[in-house]
């Protein structure tokens, strides 16, 4: 465990977003995520860029990541082009200490998994509190499914999540749409998720469900920000 202090940091997510940038080397082709620490991360990689002639090409795992990307001038590229990445760089809501993540807070869990299994490197950017014991503790599992039958896919999904699992829904009270056309179902465990690899499986056994919010054997570096500045890189063994 490294423990580095930053200069003057404004939030853990930002240092986390700019210690990310750090791993980035010319010409990488790079799987680029979803949320308000990436976007930090994006910020630091286009400074980069600017100073330092960086050139690099990104897949975005979101609308939202792509819109950002062109704002800042930073390269993309997809899959279909550039099916292997050096390096994806992703926020995560929960990881726990076996390096298992939920993901899925900004409903792009299914691109982000793709594009994280396309990749050489996953390094996995957190501000602080997100270190967990137990997942499911303090945030909400998302699972993607598809509209056709969608309550008949709550309902079985329910089943495997002690009934906690509810459609997620915009500010105007209509079902949150993904990317993908898709609904989000989030589900909760008041006391953690205790075996997340048989709920992964059994979850993905369900007709209907697209892509389950657990992800496994998909971080390889968890850089997360502190409080006070620092940064703490916790390498996968």
């Amino acid at each position: 465990m490294i423990v580095a202090k930053m200069t003057t940091p404004p939030s853990s997510k930002q240092a986390a977003g700019i210690e990310a940038a750090r791993h980035v080397v010319d010409g990488m082709k790079l799987g680029l995520g979803t949320g308000s620490t990436v976007a930090y991360f994006l910020d630091a990689l286009a400074a980069r860029m600017r100073q330092e002639g960086l050139s690099v090409t990104g897949v975005p795992t979101s609308q939202q990541t792509a819109a950002k990307c062109r704002e800042l001038g930073i390269d993309l590229t997809d899959l279909e082009t550039t099916p292997e990445l050096d390096l994806v760089v992703d926020g995560a809501d929960e990881v726990d200490t076996d390096f298992r993540l939920i993901k899925g807070g900004g409903g792009a869990l299914l691109r982000e998994k793709i594009v994280a299994a396309a990749a050489s490197k996953v390094i996995i950017i957190v501000g602080a509190n997100k270190m967990v014991k137990r997942l499911g503790s303090t945030f909400l599992l998302p699972v993607e499914i598809v509209p056709f039958g969608y309550t008949a896919t709550r309902a079985r999904v329910s089943a495997l999540t002690e009934g906690s699992a509810y459609v997620r829904l915009t500010e105007a009270g209509e079902p949150f749409v993904t990317d993908n056309g898709n609904f989000i179902l989030d589900c909760r465990f008041p006391r953690g998720i205790e075996d997340p690899d048989s709920l992964h499986a059994a979850l993905s056994q369900v007709p209907g469900v697209v892509e389950v919010g657990i992800f496994l054997n998909l971080c390889d570096l968890v850089i997360e920000g502190q409080d006070d500045g620092t940064v703490t890189t916790h390498p996968r063994a």
